[in-house]
């Protein structure tokens, strides 16, 4: 308790939430598109239950983590050299989480591009065994972005208290926002096909920074900001042109 107080009188232990906070919501954003694209192929019935719990489970999962915080740092000593680079459990784990993204999102896209190939699609099985899986594959992927963010979270801050607020904060943005982010994506099927480029591209830089090279995450969010500007950019153009010949007609 003398340490909570002590540093909510300290405004550097305030600079640093605020920080961690926006750090943790930005690196969110990952989750949340997958979240959105992975529970739209679920019943209707389902959808909003499977981001609850799956989100719900997430932020539990992430305490956890955050509890074990001495052992999450200790992943990050090199297990072996391959290739000139001492890999590590954090490379690993962030490969094996790239790959799993790179997969499904291709999977993914062959199934947009091919409507008629849906055969293998696990949402074919049962709604039960659908709703199980999508859960599944949420926890997995938040397991891989949680150990990512809490070992830069620690280079951040020393402060467990200021980690866990950060932590509850972020996962509460992801939760009021899944449900509205699912629907944008379902209403504009475009929006799809460019949020799936967008868990290519983060599965790669993950495979990418699990082999020891450095992208820039700035870089990254840059390229998917300036890309759906775009996209929001040819959305208004189409339903200018709609409303058009609708008036003509």
């Amino acid at each position: 308790m003398q340490e909570i107080m002590t540093l909510i009188q300290d405004p550097a232990a305030w600079v640093a939430l605020i920080t961690l906070v926006v750090m943790e919501v930005v690196l969110g954003i990952d989750n949340l598109i997958f979240i959105s694209i992975l529970t739209n192929k679920l019943p209707p019935e389902h959808r909003e239950k499977a981001r609850r719990i799956g989100i719900g489970l997430a932020l539990v999962m992430r305490l956890v983590l955050l509890g074990t915080i001495a052992w999450i740092v200790q992943l990050t000593e090199p297990l072996f050299e391959a290739f000139g680079h001492g890999f590590s459990w954090k490379d690993l784990i962030l490969i094996a989480g790239g790959l799993f993204l790179v997969w499904k999102a291709t999977k993914e896209i062959h199934h947009t591009v091919d409507p008629e190939d849906h055969q293998e699609d696990f949402i074919a099985k049962s709604a039960t065994t659908g709703f199980a899986s999508a859960i599944g594959q949420i926890l997995l992927l938040d397991l891989v972005f949680s150990v990512d963010s809490i070992i830069t979270a620690v280079g951040m801050t020393p402060h467990l208290p200021i980690m866990v607020v950060a932590v509850v904060a972020a996962v509460t943005v992801m939760l009021v926002a899944a449900t509205p982010l699912a629907n944008f994506i379902e209403r504009n099927p475009t929006i799809v096909m460019l949020a799936l480029a967008f868990l290519l591209m983060i599965g790669t830089t993950l495979i990418a920074e699990g082999m020891g090279f450095h992208v820039p995450k700035g870089y990254v969010y840059a390229a998917m900001a300036f890309s759906a500007l775009v996209e929001v950019l040819n959305m208004f153009a189409r339903n200018a042109r709609k409303r058009k010949r609708d008036a003509a007609h």
